[in-house]
């Protein structure tokens, strides 16, 4: 598929993550006015609550648009969502006869802050990156008992604290917790000394759901993907996760991108998931490509510092796609939400330049990262910010996601003599 081209001139360059092509959901404000939904459009913003109101776009009979959130227009379900977006490329278009009557309601991203573009109903992470969790098993069991013997056949995950979900850009403190060293008899309360990034994609759940569905009805239910870092406290993980996995060392924060790439504009760049090792069970089988080819990268910036990929990898490295995730997650009859989050789980390619965390980069931090300032990081340090950026490619454009960024505070003053 070419480039789209658009009446927005900033659309149609081959650098923006924001072409026609694309049309990403997000949550904006602007100075004195209230957050509401839009749609990037290069450089600039479709604010969707004034175009509804003017009658440029009526998805509904009710509006949709006069929240901040988008779970209402996804609750319309995919009837709605195609003429929706067909409706924006017509606003849109080069040779759209609309532009007089939509050009009022552009406004220029950088005048923008943005905001959680859902109202998250639950989150659930997953460990389905074959690399890293066969790296982060060769750490802790060796090479040779890598991976749990259950791991070839399912999409193992754990449910998640939706409520430390935060957007781009906000801050992300360092966490207390319990630590026990190895040579140490029993733990100890402190501040997070092995504090660690997680590049990986959410899925969008975008329609709900009772009892079992299959992998092509979950691949329909999910509205679109996120960017999304599952931030770790490895040290406190290592004491607790025994024999329950992690409980507080990923509840600290989970940061998503602000806009929502849609299932519609990635359709173009599906690929299949990897030859599988052993058969999986019949109702995990694919009936066709559900990966997507996006390439993904992690840069850390220390403060005052120049900013250094850590990272590129790609979504295409993933063993289970979000639709096997999401259908197994349906096995038990467990209901899904409208604004479920699914997180891929780490994305690490075979090669070390592609691990996407800290703890696979500088191995348990064994072989220490060099920055270009000259100083090293095995784990992240006060004052960094940690950047995931991630794009599709296209035949002269690219479809992104914009940038999921956060900056680690230190951690706050011994909370009421708590680590005497």
């Amino acid at each position: 598929m070419p480039l789209m081209r658009s009446w927005v001139a900033s659309a149609n360059t081959a650098t923006t993550d924001f072409p026609l092509n694309n049309l990403p959901c997000g949550v904006f404000s602007t100075e004195g006015e209230e957050p509401r939904c839009g749609v990037a459009i290069g450089d600039m913003i479709l604010d969707l609550m004034a175009a509804e109101e003017a009658g440029l776009v009526a998805p509904a009979a009710d509006p949709v648009f006069d929240v901040p959130f988008w779970n209402e227009f996804m609750e319309l379900g995919p009837a709605a969502w195609g003429p929706f977006r067909e409706r924006l490329v017509e606003l849109l278009d080069e040779g759209s006869l609309h532009r007089q009557a939509v050009e009022p309601f552009l406004v220029p991203m950088a005048h923008a802050e943005l905001h959680l573009p859902i109202l998250i109903s639950e989150y659930t992470d997953f460990y389905a990156g074959k690399n890293h969790a066969f790296n982060v098993g060769s750490m802790f069991r060796g090479p040779e008992n890598a991976l749990p013997p259950n791991w070839l056949s399912i999409p193992i995950g754990y449910n998640g604290r939706a409520s430390s979900v935060v957007v781009s850009g906000s801050p992300v403190r360092r966490p207390w917790g319990q630590l026990k060293p190895a040579d140490a008899e029993l733990p100890h309360f402190a501040p997070c000394r092995r504090f660690d990034f997680e590049l990986e994609m959410g899925a969008i759940v975008g329609r709900a759901s009772e009892g079992m569905v299959g992998v092509a009805e979950a691949d329909e239910m999910i509205f679109g993907y996120v960017l999304l870092n599952d931030w770790s406290a490895r040290d406190i993980q290592g004491w607790e996760y025994q024999p329950l996995g992690p409980f507080q060392a990923k509840a600290t924060a989970t940061t998503i991108s602000p806009w929502i790439v849609t299932r519609a504009a990635l359709e173009p760049f599906r690929v299949p998931t990897p030859e599988r090792e052993r058969p999986l069970l019949p109702y995990l089988e694919e009936p066709g490509p559900m990966l997507y080819e996006i390439d993904l990268t992690a840069s850390l910036r220390p403060e005052g510092g120049e900013e250094a990929v850590l990272t590129r990898t790609n979504y295409s490295e993933m063993y289970y796609s979000a639709a096997q995730q999401l259908c197994h997650h349906t096995t038990s009859g467990c209901p899904m939400n409208v604004g479920d989050l699914l997180g891929s789980g780490t994305i690490s390619g075979a090669a070390k330049e592609s691990r996407g965390s800290l703890l696979e980069l500088s191995w348990g931090g064994k072989e220490p990262l060099s920055l270009p300032d000259g100083a090293t990081r095995s784990f992240l340090e006060d004052g960094d910010t940690l950047t995931l950026r991630g794009h599709a490619q296209g035949d002269g454009f690219r479809v992104g996601f914009g940038e999921c960024a956060g900056k680690i505070l230190p951690a706050h003053k011994d909370p009421v003599g708590a680590g005497r």
